[in-house]
């Protein structure tokens, strides 16, 4: 893992030049606008990443994005690779792990989530106050890789004064945004009414399909974590309406704008 991490981060600092970002930014489903934002923007597809496959996922581009967002020095990954795509933990991690290479010092990762808490009204946005791994895979699993601490502190994964800042731009910009776990699943299926059942049971608010890995290797090497889930549906058995993927990528679609307004006003302030 060591070696595919220096040959990917390797290529991408070529491409990228002078610049050095600060803070990587992992896009979820329907999310994608905030790559569009990001100034004096270099794109670098997957393809020309070694060791990057391509995401299967409706809704993930496939490309990284460098320059400046709101001054300060940013790389996006716009499409993850999740588990249930038949990647291994250290792939879905492997961006992740890159970034700090680079020299990212903050992660902000998003996602898609289905609504277990029943006084959610999606589409609305949840800031990440902790998470659950449900997917019982992590990716710190074997061989200690270059640069990563073997028993990584998980207490606080998502930054608390990064958390305050989120809120108190959300205040300031006058975006809902819930609090709230996060439960990461295998998928690739919805989850079913029982399992929804459960999770209200031991404490989550979303459900989703990702983020967890990321989370956990970005805190194996010391790099600070804020998370957002764009919650696009209430979960199952919660409503008498059937899931969709689509469903899910047009909800993004309505939030996005408020996502990209709190990740401006983070960047600013940090």
């Amino acid at each position: 893992m060591s070696d595919a991490v220096r040959a990917a981060a390797d290529a991408v600092a070529k491409r990228l030049g002078k610049l050095r970002p600060r803070v990587a930014i992992v896009l979820g489903s329907g999310l994608a606008g905030v790559a569009d934002a990001v100034r004096d923007a270099v794109r670098i597809l997957y393809k020309e990443i070694p060791g990057f496959p391509e995401p299967g996922a409706p809704g993930h581009k496939g490309e990284l994005v460098g320059g400046t967002l709101e001054g300060v020095p940013v790389v996006v990954q716009s499409g993850r690779f999740h588990l249930y795509e038949g990647h291994a933990p250290e792939v879905a991690a492997l961006p992740t792990r890159v970034f700090a290479r680079l020299g990212a010092t903050t992660l902000v990762v998003t996602n898609a989530a289905g609504g277990v808490r029943h006084t959610f009204r999606p589409p609305v946005l949840m800031l990440i106050a902790d998470h659950i791994n449900l997917m019982f895979k992590n990716p710190l699993v074997g061989p200690v890789a270059e640069g990563d601490e073997r028993f990584p502190d998980m207490s606080d994964p998502y930054d608390p004064a990064l958390r305050r800042l989120a809120r108190d731009v959300a205040r300031t910009e006058r975006i809902p945004l819930e609090e709230g776990v996060y439960a990461g699943l295998l998928g690739p299926s919805f989850e079913t009414p029982a399992e929804i059942r459960m999770l209200q049971r031991v404490g989550a608010d979303a459900v989703g399909m990702s983020t967890v890995p990321e989370v956990i290797a970005a805190r194996a090497r010391g790099v600070r974590c804020l998370g957002f889930s764009s919650i696009t549906n209430v979960a199952a058995g919660l409503s008498p309406q059937k899931l969709s993927h689509l469903e899910v990528l047009d909800a993004g679609k309505q939030v996005s704008g408020q996502l990209e307004q709190l990740i401006r006003g983070v960047l600013r302030g940090l």
